[in-house]
Formats: structure tokens, C-alpha cells, sequence
């Protein structure tokens, strides 16, 4: 109870925390789990409502911290049949979570299906969040969504172009995740996704600004405009790239990413 509170008040005060200085893991993959801590305790929220795509076997994602030690209701999809019987498992025994487990959808995502889902489950309201990280057409799925209506979306992004080009993988219902090497230099990357230049644009048109990343700039937070703009100002696209070493990093992947086929936005 004291950090949201110390939070509110730091808010108050006009104090902004950058996201690398909050961050912390319970359940998320990275420190997402104290990203949204911070966020939620700055803006508040009203549903608890999350939808998160290609949540793994539900015991490591964004949602998971907000579900158990939160009470978020929750609909968490997944292509594999597999972490979809352990998810399950998982919340249904919980303590925390077994009287009320979150929905648990198999399901391969694409535009096409993506509003039927997230109807089917009831989640076609406003939601506090929407989490993506499909490792392919995650710019293509956030554009389809008109069913939910998010206060936030957290999304994975390509971060290998960094701020240098709006482009996202061509759309492809089946697209999956192909691992791209460079023996010379000894680096690879994974070929999926769009760039934050790519995302910004589209997170303007769908009314959302981009307010942070995380320390190493590959989870982008977007929040709609009408929601707390003075606590949480929109930051250039550069600015999720200060980390030196992920920025050297992105750096010697970006030629591998130039070879292979994207569309400008």
C-alpha cells in the first residue's frame, strides 16, 4: 500500500518516474509487472478489466501479477494447446484465483478473429489494459481491435530498427516468429513485429500517446489521451532507447533486419 500511495503523491507533485526506475518482476517476463504497478497507481482504474495475446502458459505475463495479488479479471489467449492445459491448472488451483480464474482462450489470433474473441469472452467494453506480444503481427492485431476499448496497451515492438523507420512485418494470418543470423558478427534477431516509429503512428490514430518504455526499450506503453495527460506527457520515440548497451545492440542487428521484407506505414 505505501508505493501507490508514494506514487500519488510524487504524481501530485508533478513528479514523473521514468519506467527503468520502476520496474520490478513478480510474474512478468521483464519488469513489466512494476511498470504497471506504477501506472495503475498514477491513473487509477475501472474495470480491472485485461486482455492479453499470447499470454504462454499464463504463469509468466503481464497479467498474471494483476490477476493473482490484484484481482484483474482477465482473458488470456494462446496458440499452444499445451501452456493453455497449464494455464488453466495453474488458476484453478491458485488460492487466489480458484473461485474466480481468469478466461483462458486457445486461439491462433489474427485481424480476422481477433474482435470475435475478444467478444465471445465478454471483453468488449473498456478495458484498463490490453497487453500484445505475438512475435509477429502485433502491429496488425492492435489496428484490428475495435471490440475492447483499452485505457493502456503494453506491446512488444521491434526494437532492433529503434526510432529509424515506421515499418512492420507484411500481414499474414499465419505469419510465424523466423530467427535471423549473422555468423560474422555473431548476433541474431527474431523477424517479427514493427517498429516504435511504426507504432507511435498508429497509436495516434487510434487516439493513444506513447508515455514510456522498458529499461531496454522493447515493451512500449501507450495511454488513450483523454486519460491523465498532465501526469503522463507523450515522449519522443528516441527517448526508449537511452539504455547504451541495447542501443549497441539494436545497432548491429539492424542490417540483418534491412535484408528481409516490411511495409512502410
Amino acid at each position: 500500500p505505501r508505493l501507490p500511495m508514494q506514487y500519488r503523491r510524487d504524481a501530485a507533485a508533478g513528479v514523473v518516474h521514468d519506467f527503468g526506475s520502476v520496474e520490478f518482476r513478480n510474474h512478468s517476463q521483464n519488469g513489466e509487472d512494476g511498470i504497471l504497478h506504477y501506472l495503475f497507481s498514477v491513473i487509477g482504474t475501472t474495470s480491472r478489466y485485461v486482455v492479453e495475446m499470447c499470454a504462454g502458459n499464463g504463469r509468466e505475463c503481464n497479467a498474471a501479477n494483476l490477476i493473482i495479488n490484484h484481482g484483474w479479471h482477465a482473458l488470456l489467449c494462446d496458440g499452444s494447446e499445451e501452456n493453455i492445459r497449464i494455464a488453466n491448472d495453474f488458476y484453478w488451483r491458485h488460492p487466489d484465483t480458484m473461485r474466480i480464474p481468469p478466461a483462458i482462450c486457445q486461439a491462433w489470433l489474427t485481424a480476422e478473429n481477433v474482435n470475435e474473441v475478444i467478444a465471445r469472452y465478454g471483453f468488449d467494453r473498456e478495458i484498463d489494459l490490453l497487453s500484445i506480444d505475438v512475435d509477429g503481427n502485433d502491429y496488425w492485431l492492435w489496428r484490428a481491435i475495435t471490440a475492447a476499448n483499452p485505457r493502456v496497451v503494453i506491446i512488444e515492438i521491434q526494437a532492433g530498427w529503434m526510432a529509424d523507420a515506421a515499418v512492420t512485418v507484411p500481414y499474414d494470418p499465419q505469419f510465424c516468429v523466423r530467427k535471423l543470423v549473422d555468423p560474422v558478427l555473431q548476433t541474431d534477431v527474431d523477424y517479427c513485429g514493427a517498429s516504435l516509429p511504426a507504432m507511435v503512428k498508429l497509436g495516434r490514430e487510434k487516439g493513444y500517446r506513447l508515455v514510456g518504455a522498458n529499461r531496454y526499450g522493447f515493451n512500449v506503453v501507450f495511454v488513450r489521451n483523454d486519460i491523465a495527460a498532465e501526469l503522463l506527457p507523450e515522449i519522443p520515440a528516441e527517448q526508449c532507447f537511452g539504455h547504451p548497451v541495447a542501443r549497441w545492440q539494436y545497432g548491429r542487428v539492424q542490417p540483418l533486419l534491412r535484408r528481409e521484407a516490411w511495409v512502410e506505414v
